[in-house]
């Protein structure tokens, strides 16, 4: 799959330093105010509870005051405790911004980055990296939330993802391939216990805006097959009408009309690197479109439609709130996801080994069987 990077200028640096820093000084703020709320309101209720209740140490200071010649109505008292419920506040204040200022040097120092602090300062918010730019979406309460427990997944020693439920395994090895994976043994995979394999079955140019198949495509649909390893295709999109989303779905559906399909039928949406992409200047709105296009395409010829994407497709690239309907396969490459919605597949890393695949594969959990399987049931 393809990732997009991209590098800002030095003055640009600059002015997303002034902008940290800014954000970073708005967030101690409203700490400290908060902790200094907190911390009056206590050393007050502590106060009023030592007036009721030690009256003997409280008769001990009238007669201490009363040496010293030092006259005090309740007023001037009150002023006294007002005094030192402030300077505790500001002490615990600086203490606050120390801790604080330490937490972010551990986020700093330890390569987590800039981006990791964000995503733990703001937990309500989906924090979205990309060209040099920090994006923060409120996490919709009207879409669905994916219900994975976080510590159900488990890497065996190989890196394989499995998800666990009451101590049986729950989930699907997977890959997903193209003509990068170069001649695939086939045999050998299925021996490695890989569950189901998406094949690449073709792309739109980015340029021209052709339909291409995938020179791989023939040969992996039927080796896959052939070993009883379930399979899925996606096909990259560069549609940029509706007809075209609907001329690119109709061409999958016939290429994959002799084969057993069983897993779901998948547009890969995805952001492209070069300057001269034709669907770079889509909007949100556009792109959202031709993505149901393409679905309903595929929904109408019996197969289940799902989109392929990462972070920056699911909250950049398209409008998310319009595609609750259809299934997703998240891309995300480490040990834990960071997206709160409904998922069916979950790609965690491009750089898996299987056997009778040379270098690098993608692999994925998922956590749902087949449909004809399921509609045997």
């Amino acid at each position: 799959m393809q990732e997009n990077h991209s590098q800002g200028k030095r003055s640009r640096k600059k002015r997303r330093r002034s902008e940290n820093s800014i954000l970073a000084g708005s967030i101690l703020l409203c700490i400290v105010t908060l902790t200094a709320v907190t911390v009056c309101l206590v050393m007050v209720f502590q106060y009023r509870a030592i007036q009721q209740k030690n009256t003997a140490v409280m008769s001990e200071l009238e007669t201490i005051r009363l040496k010293e010649e030092a006259a005090y109505n309740q007023a001037e008292v009150d002023a006294l405790i007002e005094s030192a419920v402030e300077e505790a506040k500001e002490k615990t204040g600086e203490e606050v911004k120390e801790s604080y200022l330490d937490a972010i040097k551990d986020f700093m120092t330890s390569g987590e980055g800039t981006t990791a602090m964000l995503r733990e300062f703001f937990p309500d918010e989906v924090v979205v990296a990309d060209a040099g730019r920090y994006y923060f979406f409120p996490i919709l309460e009207a879409l669905a939330k994916n219900t994975y427990d976080p510590d159900a997944f488990m890497a065996d020693g190989d890196g394989v993802m499995h998800y666990y439920v009451d101590g049986e395994r729950a989930s699907r090895k997977g890959i997903d391939v193209s003509r990068y994976q170069d001649k695939i043994e086939w045999d050998k995979v299925a021996a490695d216990e890989v569950d189901y394999a998406f094949i690449r079955l073709g792309i739109r140019g980015y340029t021209e805006g052709e339909i291409l198949e995938d020179e791989t495509f023939s040969d992996n649909i039927e080796g896959a097959l052939k070993n009883d390893i379930d399979v899925g295709v996606y096909f990259f999109t560069q549609a940029m009408s509706e007809e075209e989303a609907e001329e690119e779905a109709e061409f999958v559906i016939e290429s994959i009309a002799p084969y057993k399909v069983t897993y779901p039928v998948v547009i890969d949406v995805e952001a492209v690197t070069s300057s001269n992409a034709r669907g770079n200047d889509l909007t949100s709105g556009e792109r959202t479109k031709y993505c149901i296009a393409f679905c309903e395409k595929v929904r109408e010829a019996g197969y289940t439609p799902m989109i392929y994407g990462n972070l920056k497709t699911f909250t950049l690239l398209l409008d998310i709130e319009e595609l609750e309907e259809y299934d997703k396969w998240f891309a995300y490459y480490d040990e834990a996801y960071y997206f709160p919605y409904d998922f069916k597949i979950w790609q965690y890393t491009n750089k898996g080994k299987v056997d009778g695949i040379k270098g690098d594969v993608d692999m994925n959990i998922s956590f749902e069987t087949p449909k004809e399987e399921e509609d045997t049931e």
